[in-house]
């Protein structure tokens, strides 16, 4: 089994053991009394480079990164240093995230949240619409064409922006295929964890015009920022630069600022 495969089973049990806790009908209750989602999208479209910043206390690859004892706090500094958007990671077992970590950020930023998971059923969708995302990572590599497009469809049927995770020629066909209009290119082969930073530079051209195109792992500074925008990056989503930086608002502003509009 590789590092993906183990990835999704572990979160796959995970959320079968809040499903036992809280039905599906229950979230969408919880759902029905929510405001409008915060739509990504003109912010990532506009001049310049938009910024992902990343709530990321480990990684299978890294190992512990930070603590982040508040990742609300944390959120906060990332906006106030202009990000587009906030990250959170919510797998508990590699990354030490929590949906109550999400949903701590939903209440402290204004800027559109991502729930950053293994997601591989409805469930997870309907649970991230719940505690407050306005967007979903759907991961090609784990899923087959028919459950990539349906759960393109219920996330956007929930008001979800789907951020479809691409790392081969055949998976940036398959999230073209399935509609995809924002669509990240993975440095980091998940199933081995190496990162090789001219990932995107060669898959960048295969994606469809129109498309909004994100720069995963890899980005450490604002040089690497730089180079990924002029190789068709709209996006750059930053996680360890950011945690270990010791200054989000600083380390945002620099990465922004690496690019003009």
């Amino acid at each position: 089994m590789g590092v993906l495969d183990e990835l999704n089973a572990g979160a796959r049990a995970d959320m079968e053991e809040r499903r036992a806790l809280v039905g599906q009908d229950e979230l969408v209750r919880r759902i029905a009394a929510l405001p409008a989602t915060r739509d990504p999208l003109p912010a990532f479209r506009a001049p310049g480079i938009a910024i992902i910043a990343e709530v990321k206390r480990s990684s299978p690859s890294k190992g512990a990164l930070a603590e982040i004892a508040d990742p609300a706090a944390l959120a906060e500094a990332y906006a106030h240093g202009g990000a587009d958007a906030i990250s959170v990671l919510t797998e508990k077992h590699r990354f030490g995230g929590s949906l109550d970590d999400l949903a701590a950020v939903r209440a402290r930023v204004d800027v559109p949240v991502l729930r950053k998971d293994f997601i591989t059923d409805a469930y997870q969708l309907y649970e991230a619409r719940a505690v407050g995302a306005d967007l979903a990572l759907l991961i090609v590599a784990s899923l087959s064409d028919a459950e990539l497009a349906a759960l393109h469809a219920t996330a956007l049927d929930l008001g979800l922006t789907p951020l479809v995770e691409t790392h081969t020629a055949d998976e940036v066909r398959r999230a073209a295929d399935a509609g995809a209009v924002l669509v990240g290119v993975n440095n980091r082969n998940l199933n081995t964890l190496e990162v090789d930073i001219r990932t995107f530079a060669r898959l960048a051209p295969l994606v469809p015009e129109g498309t909004v195109l994100v720069a995963e792992s890899g980005v450490r500074t604002p040089e690497d920022v730089r180079a990924f925008a002029e190789a068709g990056a709209d996006v750059a989503l930053i996680g360890e630069a950011l945690v270990t930086g010791g200054d989000p608002v600083a380390g945002v502003r620099a990465m922004k600022e690496a690019v003009r509009g």
